[in-house]
């Protein structure tokens, strides 16, 4: 077999880095659940029809098919994707399950999904998602879209990770403002807009006039929307003064200024208004927000969501909802990419017991047994080697201390390989500094 190579946006951590990944996550399922959202996990296909039918994602969606398929293609039952993201397959679930639902619903998912794009630095076609939403039946009460960000920022807060602004912004406010402007295509409109960043203004205006059928004015007056920014809610007062009017509009700013009032009370600084933020999926209807940490806005928003009204229904029931999801695998590969998170050691364990010879292995594994059973995370040497030897091997795998098994009569020492000190012990009674019991991440 011929030395393989790697397959890019497929990315395998080292131990030390999943060990990081590992203990982001706890964190984050702890926020999430003290905030009482309850965990879920759901299929990773979904029939293809679902799929396509939401925003700009069809082109990266990954087929699944046998490979003795039909050369025609997958139809019908097993016509399937991989998800491309969690609320998708999520409203699917509730429509599917909401006799057993109590609403509102609050869920967290972390799961893999995938995604046909072009990698890059911090882009990837197989990656982990941390996603919470809440759903009711019929109507969603706009509070819970004020409570996103609250939850989000407590989150990374509990992480070791540079600050993060959350940019939030309101559909309502585009596509109204954008009917009062005599637009009548608001989604394309939102579509162009969504690009700013990418593409710059210019080709911003050209985009609206090709796809949205706007004229100069009114492709100007859009970009005047966009480049409104505030750290609270003057933001408002700053979109009034473009003197565009429109029932959807209001309502929008309404909800918009209560969003960044509740985040302001928790969290000073943690919400800033950026009417540039569209978001790219069209299933989008109230708030949304795109999230940047602090030193990488380079890289975009490494986590994002909004509400969406339409998503899950079926005839004349409904499930609104608001949801936002954390880009797990994002967030960790742009700063592993810059050595900004290191782990103290690579590997769990905390003691290793040498073993004075192979007929006394025994006695060792009844030392490492112990202090497992007051939950000490323990090897046993792989050799009977010279004690030189085997610390040797506990330094290389940054294993803070070994334990020396006393002979006949004699007591077990327990030494810290760093310091050098040594001192008697027992396997019943002995603990380690509070510190050197887990890998700490930093």
């Amino acid at each position: 077999m011929s030395k393989p190579t790697p397959i890019s946006g497929f990315p395998e951590w080292t131990p030390g880095q999943r060990m990081i990944e590992q203990f982001v996550l706890d964190r984050i399922r702890a926020t999430f659940e003290l905030y009482g959202f309850a965990p879920l996990e759901t299929r990773s296909v979904e029939p293809l029809d679902q799929l396509l039918r939401k925003g700009e994602t069809s082109k990266e969606v990954y087929v699944l098919r046998r490979l003795q398929a039909d050369t025609d293609g997958p139809t019908g039952d097993d016509a399937l994707g991989l998800h491309f993201d969690l609320t998708v397959p999520f409203a699917r679930y509730v429509l599917e399950n909401a006799g057993k639902l109590q609403f509102p619903f609050r869920r967290y998912q972390i799961q893999k999904v995938w995604r046909g794009e072009r990698p890059q630095e911090g882009r990837y076609r197989e990656f982990l998602q941390a996603d919470i939403d809440i759903v009711d039946r019929d109507t969603l009460p706009a509070h819970h879209e004020a409570e996103m960000p609250l939850v989000i920022g407590d989150a990374l807060r509990s992480l070791p990770i540079p600050p993060v602004r959350i940019q939030v912004n309101n559909r309502k406010i585009c596509e109204g403002f954008y009917r009062g402007v005599g637009l009548t295509d608001p989604e394309a409109a939102l579509r162009a807009v969504d690009k700013l960043d990418k593409i710059g203004p210019a080709r911003v205006a050209e985009l609206l006039a090709e796809t949205a059928g706007a004229s100069e004015a009114q492709a100007k007056a859009c970009l005047a929307l966009a480049e409104i920014s505030a750290p609270d809610a003057s933001f408002a007062d700053a979109v009034r003064a473009l003197g565009v009017s429109d029932p959807l509009l209001d309502e929008g700013i309404e909800e918009l200024v209560a969003v960044v009032e509740t985040a302001a009370a928790h969290s000073p600084g943690l919400c800033v208004a950026d009417l540039r933020i569209a978001r790219g999926l069209d299933y989008y209807t109230g708030t949304v927000y795109e999230t940047q940490m602090i030193g990488y806005e380079r890289f975009g928003s490494i986590c994002s969501g909004g509400r969406y009204d339409n998503l899950a229904s079926s005839g004349a029931v409904r499930f609104p909802g608001v949801g936002i999801s954390i880009g797990v695998t994002r967030l960790l590969g742009l700063l592993f990419g810059a050595d900004a998170l290191s782990v103290s050691r690579a590997v769990p364990t905390c003691v290793l017991v040498a073993v004075t010879s192979e007929d006394a292995r025994p006695a060792s594994n009844r030392v490492a047994e112990a202090l497992r059973s007051r939950g000490v995370p323990t090897e046993v040497s792989p050799s009977a080697a010279k004690f030189g030897k085997q610390i040797r091997y506990a330094e290389r795998r940054g294993i803070p201390y070994v334990w020396f098994p006393g002979a006949e009569g004699a007591s077990d020492e327990v030494k810290d390989i760093r310091s050098g000190e040594q001192i008697p012990a027992a396997a019943g009674e002995w603990t380690p500094p509070r510190e050197d019991l887990k890998p700490l991440v930093s």
